[in-house]
């Protein structure tokens, strides 16, 4: 699909609303402005002034899993604490879904993708308009046309029933269900307005009664709230026909949560519509604003706002499905490698303990944390460059970080590489800072404005924190015939641990499951460990321990091989890297 849009210029940012169709359509084209130059500039940390925990509420994306649900693996998403995923099969079969008399391949994508998320602990939100096939593509026919709404009913009774066979129950909160995207643009919504408002009732109604504890999330407008317009007529419909969405959400492309959330609460609290949980900024982060400085800037505001944040996808085709929404890329032999912004969220996900408050400059944000033992900032900007002074006060309210008067302050910057692949951060500085008045400034050089800076705070004396890298590239498992060694016969199955990267104090290993002669229905992989190792993270499989005994059994989508074929699970494990001898067995 290559659909390109017309866009109002603007800087990175503007406030203006801007319509969109990430996630949705490849090719899209943001024309901004350069960047602002050399601004000095300064914010302030004050760690006296704590908040509650981190919850990681901007670690979610639209699409960006492989349409079997096995890829990209685990540790990419439980490293960056991830919270979100949207879909619904949008661009398989295009065009597709049910209009088109393709809904089952979208609707197995959608499963496979919503199994794999609830296994990782994130929440799932389901994607209806795309099952229908309202995915950018003209189609033939959109619910209620002419009149008629027995094709959505009938579709719909379709789509509740897939979901509940799933095993999601009528009571918890398994699913969160759009219905339907962007309906403010003729992209996705061709028809009257009051045509999508009577949709919107009958799905709500519907959903509501199939499932009374689920979620329903909308309008998931294109652009920002604003006090009149679009948005205000569906404030007031929905108000007056009893159908308000559980998550007001609306796209941030570009904008600012934090404003957007207060022009939010004035449009819905004005007209007595309740909102007590947090709004859902589903798409977030326009294509030129998908690098390290913008994204810690969004996730920065996001935090500030009090706002769920799930990050836009640009990608189009097969790479829609995969790569976390463009957080990862490939190499040549087809491994994953983390990109600059994968490495913000990982850094993000690294944040535990309090929120410490921040006060922002003009152009930067940033999202502060303590914790005994370490202080963690992210910084975020992205649209000016030059020296960015972060004045850190109240040290003394931190614990175990302060020695003698003194912190040692770890400043790493975190690269875009032009949006290729990134090793890791890279250190600045690493030096013991003298304080004064419980307080030090730390003065960053920002010379690339799509890069940005990553602060760790350590006692004076201790040593600097190496937590277990990524996986180096890491290959996608996928069933497929190799030369590895020679299959088992009859129905019976393999396992050889192939260690494939290490480093001091871990290493990172990848699992080929073999079939014999005969195809196998499900596998159980066990070994023992020889001198105390212990994953840390698996993926692909699911694990249980029992002291050194480790028992892997298969995912809900690789239990399956064919006959003198293979899939593969992986994991990183803590101590010495060792490769014991692994059984198979197979029901």
């Amino acid at each position: 699909m290559n659909i390109t849009l017309s866009w109002r210029h603007g800087r990175r940012r503007g406030l203006a609303a801007l319509f969109s169709a990430a996630a949705l359509v490849a090719g899209s084209v943001v024309a901004t402005a350069a960047p602002a130059q050399a601004a000095d500039e300064s914010i302030t940390v004050n760690f006296s002034v704590a908040g509650g925990s981190p919850t990681y509420r901007a670690s979610g994306w639209i699409y960006g899993m492989t349409e079997n649900g096995a890829n990209p693996p685990d540790n990419y998403f439980t490293d960056v604490k991830f919270r979100y995923m949207r879909a619904g099969g949008a661009q398989l079969d295009s065009p597709g879904g049910w209009v088109s008399g393709k809904y089952d391949r979208r609707w197995n994508a959608t499963r496979a993708q919503l199994l794999r998320t609830q296994s990782l602990g994130g929440q799932f939100v389901l994607l209806v308009h795309d099952l229908w096939g309202a995915d950018g593509y003209p189609i033939s026919r959109f619910p209620g046309d002419n009149g008629n709404w027995a094709d959505y009913d009938a579709f719909l009774t379709r789509l509740i029933d897939d979901v509940r066979a799933t095993g999601a129950p009528a009571q918890g909160n398994t699913v969160q269900w759009d219905l339907w995207n962007e309906p403010n643009i003729t992209l996705f919504w061709n028809r009257p307005q009051s045509q999508y408002f009577e949709m919107w009732k009958r799905a709500y109604q519907r959903i509501r009664a199939a499932f009374p504890s689920h979620l329903i999330v909308g309008p998931s407008f294109a652009g920002v709230p604003s006090t009149g317009g679009w948005w205000t007529q569906y404030l007031d419909y929905v108000k007056a026909n009893n159908v308000v969405p559980d998550i007001v959400s609306w796209h941030s492309l570009p904008g600012d949560p934090v404003a957007n959330v207060a022009t939010a609460n004035t449009t819905l609290d004005s007209r007595g519509i309740a909102h007590a949980r947090p709004y859902q900024i589903n798409e977030y982060g326009a294509s030129n604003e998908q690098n390290p400085a913008d994204g810690a800037w969004y996730i920065a505001r996001l935090e500030r706002a009090g706002a769920d944040g799930l990050r836009a996808n640009w990608a189009g085709g097969s790479n829609l499905h995969n790569d976390l929404a463009n957080l990862l890329t490939h190499n040549s032999s087809g491994q994953y490698q983390p990109k600059g912004e994968w490495w913000v969220y990982r850094f993000y996900g690294s944040q535990t303990g309090q929120i410490a408050s921040v006060t922002p400059s003009s152009n930067y944000d940033a999202f502060a944390t303590k914790t005994s033992g370490t202080a963690k900032i992210l910084l975020g900007g992205g649209r000016t460059t030059g020296n960015i002074a972060v004045n850190l006060q109240r040290l003394d309210t931190t614990s175990g970080i302060v020695q003698n008067n003194q912190v040692r302050v770890l400043v790493e910057r975190i690269p875009y590489n032009n949006g290729g692949a990134v090793t890791g951060p890279v250190t600045v500085s690493n030096t013991v800072a003298t304080l004064s008045g419980n307080s030090t400034t730390i003065n960053l050089p920002h010379t690339a404005v799509d890069d940005t800076f990553t602060i760790t705070l350590l006692p004076p004396g201790g040593s600097t924190p190496s937590p277990s890298p990524s996986p180096s590239p890491s290959s996608t498992p996928s069933p497929s015939p190799d030369s590895s060694p020679t299959p088992p016969v009859g129905g019976a199955c393999s396992a050889t641990i192939e260690t494939t990267n290490s480093w001091p104090g871990g290493f990172q290993s990848t699992v080929t499951v073999r079939a014999g002669s005969a195809p196998v229905d499900g596998w159980t992989v066990k070994w023992t460990w020889p001198s105390g190792q212990s994953i840390s993270s698996l993926w692909n499989g699911t694990q249980s321990v029992s002291g050194s005994s480790v028992t892997v059994r298969n995912a809900d989508y690789n239990g399956s091989i064919a006959a003198g074929s293979s899939t593969t699970f992986g994991f990183t494990a803590n101590g010495s890297a060792a490769t014991p001898t692994a059984t198979c067995t197979s029901p």
